[in-house]
């Protein structure tokens, strides 16, 4: 059993995370947690606090539960470029002051840092409209380079093969051959994957448009003083081989690359043959498991197919149960995930106890603090 807290306001409620019902658990851990919870309501993730209440709420909980890893995600200045047009001025600002906010962390903290910046985004070249295929197009607001086809006739095939700005159109067939799938991995993928070409982002119902797009990041910039890291997956390995003598905090950088990155950095692969990770849930999962996940939540995946009123852990988005093989769940001591990126935390990064932004669309809810079930009831202090 994993608990989750949700702070709305500062009228908080203790739940069962995968049910979604109520608990009456009082532990010293959950009363830590729900403090915490109250000393740092969330301001929403456009607003200019919002990395601020990351480091602010990060620092708390180091003094409160003392772990030896820290999962942090900055991820304000990404929801702020994603759907506002921002001067330059305005952009290097916010740049400038999460890069302070990172100097805060780690000087008052001590700890050592990984630091990944998860991927340039560029303008918005044009538009690919897929809202009047005679089947479904799919394309979630963290994907615009990828959607997925399912039920298209004929005539939609023809027509997205035509596409100039479509840079290749992949079968639930050939994505299994390429990437080395089983027929396990059949049930979440699109029938058929459609890649735009860098610059163009997809048009499909219910998606907000944004004003910016991730690049096409083939690499993405990493910074640690612990030695050579070449790809994304490595990461998680590199933090098990050298965290048992130190304190390692890595910290993901949500919309900053190569161009933008403030420190000195290694290039890190981003990709898998010619498949790119976007920000979203399989770059986090490949990071905090240290292989890729192209499969288990794929880009196109059609969550409206599977979805019911009584799935389990209702506030976990499209994930119908805790990843496996995360970089908390292995990890030996102690560790906790702080982001303002909603719902990931909890579920790729399987640390302890997380705290997280509960927004839904930019809409500012509260915070959810999960605490997973083996440590919860434990006394600790």
């Amino acid at each position: 059993m994993s608990i989750a807290i949700v702070d709305v306001n500062g009228w908080q409620n203790v739940l069962d995370l995968k049910s979604g019902k109520k608990r009456t658990e009082d532990t010293p851990l959950i009363r830590l947690v729900r403090q915490v919870l109250d000393r740092h309501p969330y301001p929403g993730d456009t607003d200019l606090r919002s990395n601020t209440w990351v480091t602010d709420t990060a620092l708390d909980m180091l003094e409160q539960y003392n772990p030896q890893l820290v999962f942090l995600s900055y991820a304000q200045q990404y929801f702020a470029a994603r759907y506002t047009r921002l001067p330059d001025i305005a952009w290097d600002a916010m740049i400038d002051e999460i890069f302070s906010e990172i100097e805060r962390f780690v000087r008052q903290s001590g700890f050592t840092p990984i630091i990944i910046g998860n991927g340039d985004m560029i303008t918005i070249e044009g538009w690919i409209d897929l809202t009047k295929l005679d089947g479904a197009a799919v394309c979630t607001s963290c994907s615009t380079r990828y959607a997925g086809l399912y039920n298209a006739s004929r005539r939609d095939l023809e027509y997205v093969h035509n596409l100039q700005q479509v840079e290749r159109v992949v079968s639930k067939a050939e994505f299994i051959r390429e990437f080395d799938g089983s027929q396990e991995d059949v049930r979440h993928l699109p029938e058929y994957l459609v890649v735009a070409k860098a610059g163009y982002c997809f048009k499909t119902p219910a998606v907000p448009q944004p004003v910016m797009m991730p690049a096409r990041n083939e690499v993405v910039p990493i910074y640690t003083e612990l030695g050579k890291i070449t790809d994304i997956t490595g990461i998680c390995e590199h933090i098990r081989a050298c965290g048992g003598n130190r304190k390692i905090a890595l910290i993901v950088l949500e919309g900053i690359g190569i161009k933008h990155f403030r420190l000195p950095y290694q290039e890190c692969d981003n990709r898998l043959k010619w498949f790119c990770y976007e920000p979203g849930v399989a770059q986090y999962l490949a990071i905090s498991c240290g292989k890729h996940q192209l499969f288990q939540y794929p880009a196109g995946y059609r969550q409206s197919v599977e979805a019911d009123i009584n799935t389990d852990y209702p506030f976990s988005g499209k994930f119908e149960e805790m990843p496996a093989g995360t970089l908390g769940e292995k990890f030996v001591g102690k560790s906790i995930a702080i982001g303002n990126r909603s719902m990931f935390m909890h579920t790729v990064a399987g640390v302890d106890i997380s705290i997280e932004c509960f927004a839904r669309n930019l809409n500012n809810l509260g915070c959810l603090a999960v605490i997973h079930k083996r440590k919860v009831g434990q006394r600790f202090l």
